[in-house]
Formats: C-alpha cells, structure tokens, sequence
C-alpha cells in the first residue's frame, strides 16, 4: 500500500460521511476542529480525497480561500491504516496544485504534524502575516478556521499547542 495505490480526486457529497468518519479520531484527539455535517457539505467542494483502486476512500484535506493571496490547508486526515505511506503527501500536493491554479501565493496551516508539514515546505511562523486592512475584513468571517488563523480568543481552548506554518508558492 503506497501513494501509488490512490488516487487523488475532487470531493462528491457521497463522500461526506466518510469524510467525517476519518476525521472524527483528530476531533476526538484534538488535532482537529471538529465540523457539523452540513458545514462539510457546504464545503465540499473545496475539499480532495484520496481513492484506492476498488473506491474507498482513504484521506481527504481542503483548500480554503481566506484572501486574495491566501489560502488554508484545513481537515487534511487519513484513514489510521494508511499512515505514512504518501496518502497524506498525495493529497497536500493536490491541493498545492489547485492553490495554484487559483493564483495564491501563500498557504496557511496551523497544525500539531509540524515535521509532516515542515517536509512539505511551510515554515512556522509566530508573527501577523497579513496587514492591518486585510485583519479588519477578516474578522468579518464567520468560519472558525478564519478565527482560528486570527488567533481569536474565542477559538483559543481549541488550538492551544499547535503551531502556525506558512508556505509560499
């Protein structure tokens, strides 16, 4: 079992539920924000799965826009059994692509996997990486992922411990 014996493709509502189910050990263990079914559905389209070749679905991670230039790589997981054989990878440079493809220039994580994501080109970062105009807009947002990014009291007991990268393309 490798990268080799996946494929990477864009999300359907069919994958949904399974989208939570390999999410739900990260939400349990607090690696991950957990979030409502409807929230993944509204999304859906942002996020990619990893697919073996008899059509089970073995990772999934999103790309989400939070600015002209900037982007987030959010509720990237896979499936326990396919740990460190480049699902993981597999997924993360699909979404590099189509970050790409949408003229980014920069990708946010905030994560506890800091050696996954430190392979993978993003550095930690402590500072503000955006300018003063931009915070105010994005204060706006409802999505916690935003706040989270902001580094937001109200989101503080749920990212206490991870660690901030950034990644230029």
């Amino acid at each position: 079992m490798s990268s080799a014996s996946v494929s990477v493709r864009r999300a359907r509502t069919a994958d949904v539920p399974r989208i939570l189910e390999l999410v739900q050990p990260l939400v349990d263990q607090r690696v991950l924000l957990g979030k409502e079914a409807v929230t993944i559905y509204e999304a859906v389209q942002e996020f990619r799965v990893a697919e073996t070749a008899d059509g089970q679905i073995v990772g999934c991670g999103a790309l989400h826009v939070f600015w002209q230039d900037l982007a987030e790589i959010r509720t990237l997981a896979v499936a326990p059994e396919w740990l460190g054989k480049g699902v993981g990878h597999a997924v993360l440079e699909q979404l590099v692509t189509d970050a790409r493809e949408l003229g980014l220039a920069r990708l946010f994580c905030l994560t506890f996997e800091v050696e996954f994501f430190g392979k993978h080109a993003f550095a930690e970062v402590s500072d503000q990486i955006i300018d003063e105009a931009t915070f105010a807009e994005l204060e706006l947002s409802h999505d916690e992922g935003v706040a989270e990014f902001l580094d937001l009291a109200r989101v503080k007991p749920n990212t206490l411990g991870n660690t901030r990268m950034l990644r230029y393309l």
